[in-house]
């Protein structure tokens, strides 16, 4: 009896040890996605709350793979947009405002989500914009005067100081001048102020309108600052145990605490890679930072959204919120396109040979000139510096379409050299205005078409479905033109590559060029949107200790590149998570005297 006593007691003994172990380990918080939000909100969770969190990602890490450089490489931008290695490589349905074409929509899947895979484009859109989120379901705190303070929070900008800049963030924002391209460059900037559009230092600072320099999430050491680089690596480096990150782990549902009166959100569940199904529970919230199509996907599968569509799944209805999946937007741009009579573009760096038959696979690395491309590589993985080092969207402009309008509804970015389907580079010198309205009135959908979560969404931008979208388009067209047929660019101009320079300007020839030829700005958001799907705190409606913090959450697109201010309300949605709010910054912006009857 003595020894049988001994043994159970050494049993219990262990069995409590084990029970103390697994709770030590059960995490604060968990947070679904370690994209552009999800590392922002679980840095700040672990450094400034002090709290345990698990974050979780379903693709690979974004170093120590062979091919890492080509997330770390600002000029290898295009590498990872095609294939699926990085990528959740979606494409949407057939749209049916541009003759029923379907258009690839690029994901991050990796470490630092879209931020591994974007253009680096630094862009915060226009005060107003804020200002119009304030009265779109977001709150009176999310107007320009409160979202500044953490868009400052977040960056560290390598260039002068000013009020609208941040010098302490985690996030490096630079500005290149790349010598062999930096003529057609400055061409472009004179081309926007010989046609009457103004000149602009900032276009994050007083006034985003004109044309001028643009900022980029490139390193002083040259390398990508993405979210990963920014946030997590620190972290990482620092051995913080506080800090869990799992990769390759698809979260297929939320779990709920069945016993509670009110839906109360205690975990997820995972499966990996070899189809392990696990569960893990976490003690204050689960935060869902899976993107503007992952987010609303995973709320469908757990029973939140719209009642009708979860019961045509199959799926027993949580949370009845109509809205989950709705109200989508992106960015419809396309490229005016020009061959140059000298060079000054990217064409020998950049131009590959295209594949043909079993060399299909590594065509981007058949240069056409193999021994320029070798050496902007060398001198990027010794020093960091040269061709490799930026993102070559160096210039840009953002003008107002018509008179009527306070701030720019059309963006600019410039590319010294014409792009072939949005992977490859011409092989010839050229350069290309990438054009495209900001605050298009088109809604669309991202909808499941089955309760596995294997199967892919469908995603519905509903391109061009409103008549005031296809004008405005047609007015970019017009007014694109008109820049790049300005006389800053008779040095370099030889002939117009696309469109045809045969294509008559009539409405329905514009129109149905533009159909034919735009393409994703790759900016979906606002599927779970404040107001309607959650509060301004990115809690979901009806449902307990679940947020949403990602581009979902955007009432409305900015008036621009996204990834700026979707690092900027990760900052701010996690110091709500600690009821904390920055104090406001009351800066002015510029809107002209005469836009009530002026256009520039």
């Amino acid at each position: 009896l003595k020894s049988t006593d001994t043994n159970q007691g050494v049993a219990m003994a262990l069995r409590t040890a084990l029970l103390r172990r697994a709770k030590a380990q059960i995490p604060d918080y968990i947070v679904l996605g370690a994209g552009s939000a999800g590392c922002v909100v679980a840095n700040r969770l672990v450094m400034e709350q002090g709290a345990n969190v698990t974050l979780i990602e379903a693709g690979k890490s974004d170093r120590g793979q062979w091919d890492s450089w080509k997330v770390q490489m600002p000029a290898a931008l295009t590498f990872n947009l095609d294939g699926d290695k990085y990528n959740w490589d979606y494409w949407t349905v057939p749209q049916r405002g541009l003759d029923g074409r379907r258009l690839h929509q690029p994901r991050g899947k990796v470490l630092g989500g879209s931020s591994s895979l974007n253009a680096m484009a630094y862009v915060r859109g226009h005060a107003l914009d804020y200002e119009r989120w304030a009265k779109e379901g977001a709150g009176e705190d999310w107007d320009y005067k409160h979202v500044l303070p953490y868009f400052k929070k977040a960056q560290t900008h390598h260039s002068e100081p000013s009020p609208y800049r941040g010098s302490r963030g985690p996030l490096s924002v630079t500005r290149r001048r790349t010598k062999p391209v930096r003529a057609i460059n400055d061409a472009f900037v004179n081309a926007g102020l010989e046609v009457g559009y103004k000149y602009s230092d900032d276009h994050n600072g007083f006034s985003q309108e004109g044309f001028g320099p643009m900022d980029m999430t490139v390193q002083p050491n040259g390398s990508r600052a993405n979210t990963s680089n920014a946030y997590l690596k620190p972290i990482l480096d620092l051995g913080i145990d506080a800090l869990r990150v799992m990769t390759g782990q698809h979260v297929t549902r939320l779990l709920f605490d069945e016993g509670s009166q009110r839906p109360r959100a205690v975990g997820v569940e995972l499966v990996d890679k070899h189809g392990r199904i696990t569960q893990m529970r976490c003690k204050e919230e689960v935060i869902v930072s899976l993107g503007a199509v992952g987010s609303p996907v995973l709320l469908n599968l757990s029973g939140i959204g719209d009642p009708a569509e979860l019961k045509e799944q199959g799926i027993d209805v949580r949370v009845p919120l109509p809205d989950v999946g709705k109200n989508l937007q992106d960015h419809l741009e396309f490229y005016i396109q020009y061959l140059a009579s000298v060079p000054c573009s990217l064409y020998p760096w950049a131009a590959t040979f295209p594949g043909i038959g079993p060399l299909e696979q590594i065509q981007r690395y058949l240069f056409r000139q193999p021994w320029r491309a070798v050496w902007a590589g060398a001198q990027w993985f010794t020093a960091g510096t040269g061709m490799s080092s930026s993102n070559h969207f160096e210039v840009g402009g953002f003008i107002r379409s018509h008179h009527g309008l306070e701030h720019p509804d059309i963006q600019y970015h410039f590319i010294p050299g014409c792009v072939v389907g949005q992977l490859d580079f011409l092989p010839q010198h050229g350069y290309q205005a990438h054009a495209g309205t900001l605050r298009p009135t088109s809604r669309g959908t991202i909808r499941i078409q089955s309760k596995d979560p294997r199967v892919a969404p469908l995603i519905d931008p509903a391109f061009l479905t409103t008549e005031k979208d296809v004008i405005d388009q047609r007015r970019s067209f017009r007014q694109t033109l008109e820049i790049m047929e300005a006389k800053a660019f008779d040095p370099f101009r030889k002939q117009r590559f696309s469109p045809d320079p045969a294509m008559e300007m009539t409405d329905d020839q514009v129109d149905a060029w533009v159909r034919q030829n735009s393409h994703s700005g790759y900016h979906l958001s606002c599927t779970c949107a404040m107001g309607r799907v959650v509060d301004g705190a990115g809690k979901v409606h009806g449902v307990d200790n679940l947020r949403v913090i990602d581009a979902s959450v955007m009432p409305s697109m900015t008036s621009g590149n996204l990834n700026a201010p979707t690092i900027m309300l990760a900052e701010k949605l996690a110091d709500a998570i600690r009821g904390a709010q920055l104090p406001v910054e009351d800066q002015p912006w510029y809107t002209p005297k005469d836009w009530q009857t002026k256009q520039r």
